[in-house]
């Protein structure tokens, strides 16, 4: 009986739960100020609030009530370049939207699992404001964030790290621009013409109900600029750069988790795409191990399938975001599906190719400071013969520091005798059928 009796909360006790409940509903009832909870992440893909928050703050900072600000540079190159000024964890920022008293918070919350810390914003206003907030104030700083990134100076290329399924960011140098990448000019302006409809393209794209993305194919030898080409398109549009590895994705739903974890003007770069799969290193063995390990590698290849590469490019999970520009290079066009070419997916296919007597004095131009020379024209003449790359002649540009470009020479050389001995070959052929 007295164990069953010192069960029974006392009358203190008592009171005591009532007076916190009483406290917690009114507090609630009467409470003048109302929190807007922004979360990094939303569903399947990084929250657009969220990043337009973290854009649209660093130009608040004035406004914090600590003593604090959170400042970095991600330049390796430039230990002194200018710091960037970034939102810290818990300092208060102050705002106000036509007369409306606003205050920001950035908390992080630890977590057991990964990611091992959750980021989210607190904003709060006075509870009457709650609708205008929601339907004024929220697009107002979204606007504003998309102006500053739209005139950021600093670009990012982003690759992606499978261990924290996170994409990681470096600071983007490549300081190619169409005005010095060594192209034909017809070329020139045709890229320059469709990346600046596109740029404009936004309500043409609603109206036809097409997702607001652009998909390039740059194919062509090894070593004739498709990468200058990626970074001219970049510093043009000025877009940020992820640079996706497919080789090491395992199968369609993680490509899927990778590629909605992009932002919005960005340009998607995946190169090599006929090597999605390592077919160099498959080998034909009559042992029942290496047979066995034959079959794990190939089930290992083709986890990504390529209605799933597809589905993002052209399907359904094209949507997931937009102002997207996809790029895919290749050394070897026709080993590519047909799938992947068709319009829609590959808008344009733009070959990267050999040097032409214009490339050529280009790259004069921009290594050597020439607008004019006296081998002008037995180079021309030449590199219309040989398969020179603009790889190969800017290298050897820097190397020699004049336009006496001997290696061409030495190609034309090396072609005839080789023209020769086949030729040579072929008689000896004929004589003996005879």
């Amino acid at each position: 009986m007295a164990s069953l009796f010192n069960q029974v909360p006392s009358v203190s006790t008592v009171f005591a739960l009532y007076t916190v409940k009483f406290i917690d509903l009114f507090s609630s009832y009467y409470q003048s100020s109302f929190t807007f909870v922004i979360e990094q992440k939303w569903e399947f893909c990084d929250n657009q609030t969220f990043r337009a928050a973290e854009v649209y703050l660093t130009s608040r900072l004035a406004g914090l009530s600590t003593g604090e600000v959170l400042v970095g540079s991600s330049d390796l190159k430039n230990p002194a370049a200018e710091l960037n000024i970034g939102v810290p964890v818990n300092a208060k920022i102050a705002d106000e939207f036509e007369g409306i008293h606003l205050e920001w918070t950035l908390h992080c919350l630890e977590t057991k699992s990964f990611p091992y810390e959750k980021q989210y914003f607190h904003l709060t206003c006075k509870k009457q404001y709650r609708e205008k907030i929601m339907t004024d104030y929220f697009p107002y700083f979204a606007k504003s964030a998309e102006k500053i990134i739209r005139h950021r100076e600093d670009l990012c290329i982003y690759t992606y790290n499978r261990q924290q399924s996170t994409w990681q960011a470096a600071i983007f140098e490549h300081h190619t621009t169409f005005k010095t990448l060594a192209i034909e000019p017809q070329l020139k302006t045709t890229m320059i013409d469709d990346l600046d409809a596109f740029a404009k393209g936004k309500d043409f794209f609603k109206s036809v109900g097409r997702a607001w993305k652009r998909g390039y194919l740059l194919y062509g030898p090894p070593g004739t600029g498709k990468s200058s080409m990626v970074a001219a398109i970049a510093n043009h549009m000025n877009y940020n750069i992820y640079d996706l590895q497919i080789q090491s994705i395992s199968d369609d739903g993680e490509l899927r988790k990778v590629l909605t974890g992009t932002k919005n003007r960005s340009i998607l770069l995946i190169e090599d795409i006929d090597c999605g799969t390592d077919s160099s290193c498959r080998r034909q063995t009559k042992k029942e191990e290496d047979v066995e390990l034959e079959k794990k590698k190939k089930k290992r290849d083709l986890g990504i399938s390529l209605s799933g590469l597809l589905n993002f490019v052209d399907g359904l999970w094209s949507s997931c975001g937009e102002e997207r520009i996809i790029i895919f290079t290749t050394n070897h066009k026709e080993k590519l599906d047909p799938a992947l070419l068709r319009p829609g997916r590959m808008d344009l296919h733009i070959l990267m190719d050999y040097c032409t007597p214009f490339v050529l004095k280009k790259l004069v131009a921009i290594y050597l400071k020439i607008d004019d020379h006296v081998l002008f024209d037995p180079l021309e003449k030449v590199v219309l013969e040989v398969s020179a790359t603009p790889a190969e002649v800017a290298q050897q540009l820097m190397a020699s520091k004049n336009a006496d470009i001997e290696f061409l020479k030495k190609k034309k050389l090396k072609k005839e005798d080789t023209k020769v001995e086949e030729e040579g070959e072929i008689e000896d052929v004929d004589t003996t059928e005879a």
